[in-house]
């Protein structure tokens, strides 16, 4: 066994420490994906996996968003998916993946399953998500650059060992579900802006789940089945630098400085929109806008003029001119063709700019603001900065009452902190 794949098993199986940090932003990603996917719920994708799966009249044997239950694999497919259906859940930008739509479902459906108390259930989600980071790690830039999903690739692995930690594996189990998982993992950039992105989400959720019952029940995979020539790196075009990727493990929570979305469009746009939020950029005091970024957002979500409201999720000038407007950039309907046709936005779009600037980070921009009585205003903004714990949940609690209402978010932030056990938290996925 590999140092790598012995490593990730070992820490995966094995008793953990963790901060009041760490379990505060645990608990944080649980509430954001809970709100997300019951905001959710009615998007076509949601109904066309709800669809499928509840056709086939399995066992209720865990909770979907939406109300009803399924098998477990079925219910981490549905969940996954309807999570991730406006993409609007979290973000890890180590590894670029979504932590909380792949490795919730599955240790949730198998908390549930084997009645498990809260505590059991956020560790193993914890260890999952941590492990998704460090695979992504691993894998590399090459690995997305080529083409593959890492919420899909690594996240299976976060998700097969979170359901292996729920069902109490051993290192030798972990090393299973970790070579079993990497014949399984799958998930396709090309699929983004469809419904097949999504989709990617539900199918690491599932995948996962599937890994671990199966070495549960016996089920003898080839445990070396990350490195080497035929290995999961080397076919999947990852890098393979296993020190980087295993530095501090155990000891360091990559998990904690994983990304809220607190705008309802793509995590690219963030950036401008919290520097601008900075700013208190409003009309009609704007003469020009403009805004630098790094060079590889200009192809993902610059588009100049959209006319619908998934165009306008991924273009720098409508959304920065929908804030300036008073638009509530945190409430999926503000993203309408009635909004990208309000003549004041179309107005006030054409005075914002976008440029790209390699001195900028992925995760940084800069926006500069000229107002009618001539002053020069400038931020900056690193979706990477720290953020205060206190701002962190103010402003996550916030999101989650905006999507499912104050009474709803605050309960499940109450069952979250003072505990209880994982079947309620899975009732609360219910709409």
């Amino acid at each position: 066994m590999t140092d790598f794949s012995l490593s990730l098993a070992t820490f995966a199986a094995g008793a953990v420490e963790t901060t009041l940090q760490t379990r505060v932003v645990t608990s944080l990603s649980v509430l954001d994906w809970i709100a997300v996917g019951r905001a959710g719920v009615n998007e076509p994708v949601s109904k066309a996996v709800r669809d499928l799966v509840l056709a086939e009249e399995g066992a209720a044997q865990a909770h979907l968003f939406g109300g009803g239950a399924a098998p477990l694999r079925g219910a981490a497919l549905v969940n996954g998916t309807v999570s991730h259906a406006l993409d609007y859940d979290d973000t890890h930008f180590a590894h670029i993946g979504h932590p909380s739509v792949a490795i919730l479902p599955a240790a949730l459906a198998l908390s549930e399953s084997d009645d498990r108390i809260l505590v059991d259930f956020l560790e193993a989600a914890l260890v999952g998500m941590e492990v998704s980071i460090r695979m992504g790690l691993w894998l590399g830039r090459n690995h997305y650059q080529a083409g593959f999903h890492q919420t899909a690739t690594a996240g299976a692995f976060g998700a097969a060992v979170a359901a292996g930690r729920i069902l109490q594996f051993d290192v030798d189990q972990m090393q299973k579900v970790l070579g079993l998982t990497a014949t399984r993992a799958s998930g396709l950039k090309v699929q983004f802006g469809t419904m097949g992105k999504p989709f990617n989400a539900g199918l690491a959720a599932s995948n996962g789940v599937e890994a671990a019952l199966l070495v549960a029940g016996g089920f003898e995979p080839q445990k070396e089945s990350l490195e080497g020539q035929y290995g999961f790196g080397a076919t999947h075009q990852g890098e393979g630098d296993p020190k980087s990727a295993l530095d501090g493990l155990g000891d360091e929570w990559l998990f904690e400085n994983v990304s809220h979305k607190f705008h309802a469009c793509c995590h690219g746009l963030h950036a401008a929109l919290e520097a601008a939020r900075d700013l208190d950029i409003a009309e009609p005091e704007v003469a020009e806008i403009k805004i630098k970024t790094h060079p590889r957002w200009m192809s993902v979500c610059n588009q100049m003029a959209p006319t619908t409201g998934l165009g306008a999720k991924f273009s720098y000038r409508t959304v920065i001119a929908m804030q300036a407007l008073g638009y509530d950039t945190g409430v999926p309907a503000s993203y309408s063709e009635k909004v990208c046709a309000d003549p004041r936005l179309t107005s006030l779009r054409d005075r914002v700019s976008v440029e790209a600037d390699d001195t900028l980070s992925e995760t940084q921009a800069q926006v500069t603001l000229l107002r009618r009585d001539g002053a020069r205003l400038e931020a900056t903004h690193d979706l990477l900065a720290p953020v205060a714990l206190s701002d962190r949940e103010d402003r996550v609690r916030s999101k989650a009452s905006k999507l499912i209402g104050a009474e709803e978010a605050d309960a499940i932030w109450s069952m979250l902190r003072t505990g209880g056990r994982a079947r309620d938290l899975a009732k609360m996925l219910a709409d």
